[in-house]
């Protein structure tokens, strides 16, 4: 008898756990939470991390992130003011500021990342079109390191022209009327960036193919100005080479000359001593000049009063 009294307390029991435990919830520091009934919202959202409850069965509980989210755009292609076509490729950051609205317009994460796209793309193209290139890509007026290579003949104000806006500026342009417009889904977006502005290929090539060129002139003039250089240090090569071997054939000439005449004097002197002196330098020149003046395979025909023949009489004659 007592096991059947406690069986209806026991069913009670557990009906009344079931239904705190449906009725419970947990809320993270990370969330926040709106409750609905059938469908429909009701009353203001969650936003206090702790237990919470609800009625059983008939409420459910829809959990939104509370923390900074990432939004990633899709590169696009957009003309800019000066009709240049370029890659613009954004990112931002943004968070569920009324959690209410929120439910009511995106309902969840992914449509709010769906609704962010039209958003921030539009806003993205409309300030990019608005603007030149020159100030998208560039944000101050600091002054650039020139190549004055590639500067040679061109004008400073048109290769660096002087911006009026400027990259941040535009960002924040941006980033403004997306925050208007992102207000109306429950949504504050916090920040907004370009990640990468570039040519559409059809214009990278012609930019790449100008700077090739551009490069190859002054490899061109590089050579020509290497080539100049060389050709005047072998000019100079040459010049000096010639002036010391022109100053060295000189001073050769000077030692020769002062041999000669030092070797004149002392013939001059011995031929001056004596008669046998005179006779025997007048052989040495004869045998200097015998040397000189024919070899062992010529013939010679000469006259036997020649002064000549004199000095080959005498020697046959012994």
């Amino acid at each position: 008898m007592q096991s059947k009294k406690i069986i209806p307390f026991a069913i009670l029991a557990l009906v009344v756990v079931i239904i705190i435990y449906s009725s419970a919830f947990v809320v993270s520091e990370t969330e926040q939470v709106i409750i609905t009934q059938f469908g429909k919202p009701v009353g203001d959202a969650v936003t206090e991390p702790g237990i919470h409850f609800k009625m059983p069965i008939v409420q459910d509980v829809n959990r939104f992130d509370k923390r900074f989210l990432e939004w990633d755009g899709d590169a696009n292609q957009v003309p800019t003011k000066d009709k240049r076509f370029v890659w613009v490729d954004c990112y931002a950051r943004w968070r569920i500021s009324d959690p209410l609205l929120f439910f009511q317009r995106v309902r969840d994460e992914r449509g709010a990342q769906a609704r962010l796209d039209d958003i921030l793309d539009g806003e993205t193209r409309n300030a990019v079109a608005k603007h030149d290139l020159v100030e998208i890509v560039r944000s101050s007026n600091r002054k650039p390191v020139v190549d004055l290579d590639i500067m040679e003949g061109a004008d400073d104000s048109e290769v660096f022209p002087e911006i009026e806006i400027g990259r941040d500026k535009i960002t924040r342009e941006i980033l403004t009327a997306a925050s208007q417009r992102s207000k109306e889904l429950g949504v504050e977006v916090l920040d907004m960036r370009f990640k990468r502005i570039n040519y559409v290929e059809e214009v990278q090539r012609k930019i790449y193919e100008r700077m090739i060129t551009e490069r190859k002139r002054i490899a061109d003039k590089y050579r020509s100005e290497g080539q100049g250089e060389a050709s005047k240090i072998l000019g100079d090569k040459e010049r000096d080479l010639k002036e010391i071997q022109s100053l060295a054939y000189k001073d050769a000439q000077e030692i020769i000359g002062k041999a000669d005449a030092k070797a004149t004097a002392i013939y001059a002197s011995e031929y001056n001593r004596s008669a046998d002196s005179r006779e025997f330098y007048r052989f040495l020149k004869t045998l200097d000049t015998y040397k000189t003046t024919f070899s062992e395979k010529d013939w010679l025909i000469l006259s036997t009063k020649s002064d000549f023949y004199k000095f080959l009489e005498k020697e046959s004659g012994r």
